[in-house]
């Protein structure tokens, strides 16, 4: 009888995020959404230095199937099997046992010892991940440095919920494949993470959550706030662990006290869309702030082309001054407390949107950073 492996206890640095989060600002800065409607992992990334110079990060391009955000953290798990129409976890196959205990050997091999992480199953794949290996080259060749840098993993509850077994059950309801699965995504982070730490920038890692504006519904009721919660601070401790900063990006609206109450450093939050949804909670945003933690405003539309093309820099910065003039009213917490623990971001990443579309995404948020900063 093969049993699941606990989270790893007292090896973990003792940094923890609200001590980094003390010496850590925002400050206002642009932020991007992991995905890009483009075809050249070369050019999307210099796109993203353009936009975001202080604090970039490496891009997915959807247009490769095997880029989606669930494809691209499959590989390196117990049972994958990589099926012509769908990918899936397989514990019917003879040698699963053997797979599922060689998964576990290598994660304490490398989770408790200096062991390389690079030439690990725990880092990102060059096929699946072009864009992060990419972003590292045009890095190392800038030489220069970096107030952060940003990368993703997809949240345990948005992939356990897509990834099935053969049964076509998801894994995210059977307890060794949803073990298996939220220390293969904690530790891709914490890879992420290190390599970050290695160019002499803070890490931020964000773990993006989309099936989160389900919760509470028909479709996620078996699952609770504790096991969501349990999931992701797995992944947010071995972020921590490397001295990095964790996030979560929810696109749409969700149950944002479970969020708000966790170890998370930042939340981040459709602001243009679902602000009056989130500020439903100022005693637990104020308690947040408290903390030093950030918030992330969501504050240029992407949900389509017309809608982003009727925006203006100057109406997204009066519409956030209106909102975080609400806040500080509902929180007591000064206007400019509340910028310096802000970024300013897209809604939702832009990889299904037309191109031009997406440049305009980033360009607003570039300007609407630089207005909003202004005194």
């Amino acid at each position: 009888m093969i049993t699941c492996f606990p989270a790893k206890q007292g090896q973990l640095n003792k940094l923890d995020g609200k001590d980094k989060m003390k010496n850590f600002k925002a400050n206002g800065l642009p932020l991007l959404i992991g995905s890009l409607p483009m075809d050249s992992h070369e050019e999307a990334t210099k796109l993203i230095f353009n936009y975001t110079p202080e604090i970039p990060l490496w891009v997915q391009l959807p247009l490769y199937k095997e880029e989606g955000m669930i494809n691209q953290f499959l590989p390196g798990l117990p049972g994958f099997t990589n099926g012509i129409d769908k990918n899936f976890l397989d514990t019917s196959k003879p040698e699963f046992d053997e797979e599922f205990l060689a998964f576990f050997e290598e994660y304490l091999s490398v989770s408790e010892s200096e062991t390389d992480m690079g030439a690990s199953r725990f880092a990102l794949s060059g096929t699946r991940a072009k864009g992060f290996f990419e972003f590292l080259k045009q890095i190392d060749k800038k030489n220069k440095p970096f107030i952060a840098l940003k990368g993703q993993v997809t949240g345990p509850v948005t992939f356990g919920t897509a990834v099935k077994d053969e049964q076509d059950k998801d894994i995210f309801y059977h307890d060794q494949l949803k073990d298996a699965a939220v220390k293969k995504l904690a530790m891709n982070a914490r890879w992420q993470a290190k390599e970050f730490s290695r160019r002499g920038a803070v890490p931020i890692i964000f773990i993006d959550e989309p099936a989160l504006a389900g919760f509470g519904t028909s479709a996620y009721i078996t699952i609770t706030k504790e096991d969501v919660i349990q999931s992701i601070e797995e992944i947010v401790q071995e972020i921590h662990a490397e001295n990095g900063l964790a996030g979560v990006h929810v696109c749409a609206n969700t149950e944002w006290d479970m969020l708000l109450d966790s170890k998370l450093d930042i939340i981040s939050f459709d602001a243009f869309s679902f602000f009056d949804r989130f500020i439903l909670y100022p005693e637990m945003i104020k308690a947040y702030l408290g903390q030093g933690k950030i918030l992330a405003w969501g504050i240029v539309p992407t949900a389509k082309a017309t809608l982003i093309e009727a925006q203006t820099t100057q109406g997204l910065v009066q519409l956030l001054h209106d909102q975080i003039d609400e806040l500080s009213a509902k929180t007591g917490i000064n206007k400019e407390t509340i910028i310096s623990q802000s970024f300013i971001t897209p809604s939702c990443g832009t990889g299904s949107l037309d191109l031009d579309s997406a440049k305009r995404v980033l360009k607003l948020t570039k300007e609407v950073s630089e207005a909003f900063r202004l005194p």
